[in-house]
């Protein structure tokens, strides 16, 4: 990794920070090769051909909310600066998956490699933008969509090689776990763990896509059709999520020791493709708490493995980011 590598970030909320911040830090601490060439955020955007100034940039910002020059967008970086890495963390409708797919479209056809924490664009499209990516030689990377810390996707493919992956059941939404775990633990109602959740900022102002299950489905999604080789949507899927669970359930599954957590399953020998809520003994290596993930694969020559780690958040997001990019450049010439 001695080439200089030049990266591009869309989007400059919380994963996007994180992520220039830390390849600013990198760089000046251990000497990285990394170099951001191009940031955007809703407003405007920044192009240097020869690094961008991270702290003058994050000043900027904070004095009138813009990163860069306002005649400049997202797709302009996309289009036509220079970069050999773009990382997609833009503010993206997770039903239409738009504007990433187009971003990621046209950085691939560039002859870019993408990595995005986007789940959109590859519960959607997956087939046709890894086909792309094949097409012009270059890595779509995409572990921040699925687990946030957990490396479960570098797990699947590459560490488990030689192994048939005969199940996998995984707690895949923070947000739900945090509200399960409150009401088992305080006896606190549904709506009363909601509002602390929202306080806390694990869900949000609409937590529809978590609490419906519909997040943890899309994940789901992700996984059967990126690593089990399957074409599924949500549509082909059974989603059932925790808005109608009551502290009375909860009190009803701890009297006999045990307690609910919602869980998604890909059984894919069975073409089980589902997210509802389980009672599970409290013993059991799913049952974590807090915003916690859990997953255990299910295989024939390692066993069963549990992976346990933080779902959801900026510093975590941005490792599994700075993962791909570094695998991106440790694979490639």
């Amino acid at each position: 990794m001695k080439s200089q590598v030049r990266i591009a970030v869309i989007g400059l909320g919380a994963v996007g920070r994180g992520v220039v911040t830390t390849l600013e830090r990198m760089q000046r601490e251990e000497d990285s090769p990394f170099i951001i060439s191009a940031i955007s955020d809703s407003k405007s955007a920044l192009i240097a051909q020869d690094g961008i100034d991270v702290a003058a940039m994050l000043a900027r910002k904070a004095e009138n909310g813009m990163c860069g020059d306002p005649a400049l967008h997202s797709k302009d970086i996309v289009k036509d600066a220079p970069y050999d890495i773009l990382v997609e963390a833009s503010p993206t409708d997770v039903l239409s998956a738009e504007p990433a797919t187009e971003y990621i479209k046209t950085a691939l056809s560039r002859g870019a490699h993408v990595v995005t924490s986007n789940k959109g664009p590859i519960a959607l499209y997956y087939q046709e933008l890894s086909a792309l990516a094949r097409e012009h030689a270059v890595s779509l990377r995409y572990e921040a969509t699925v687990a946030g810390a957990i490396p479960i996707l570098h797990v699947l493919e590459h560490d488990l090689t030689g192994n048939k992956i005969h199940a996998l059941y995984g707690i895949l939404n923070g947000t739900c776990n945090y509200i399960l775990t409150r009401m088992s633990e305080e006896g606190l109602t549904y709506l009363q763990a909601l509002e602390e959740a929202r306080k806390l900022g694990y869900a949000e102002a609409d937590p529809s896509a978590d609490v419906k299950g519909t997040d943890a489905a899309t994940k789901v999604v992700i996984l059967a059709n990126t690593i089990f080789g399957k074409s599924i949507s949500l549509n082909d899927m059974s989603i059932t999520g925790i808005d109608n669970i009551t502290d009375d359930a909860l009190r009803l599954a701890a009297g006999h020791d045990s307690t609910i957590r919602l869980i998604g399953e890909i059984i894919p020998e069975k073409n089980i493709y589902r997210v509802s809520p389980h009672i599970l003994p409290k013993s059991h290596p799913l049952v974590v708490n807090g915003s916690l993930n859990a997953i255990t694969i299910k295989t024939d020559l390692a066993g069963d493995l549990t992976f346990i780690g933080k779902g959801a958040g900026s510093l975590e997001t941005t490792s599994a980011i700075i993962s791909d990019i570094f695998y991106i450049v440790k694979h490639t010439r």
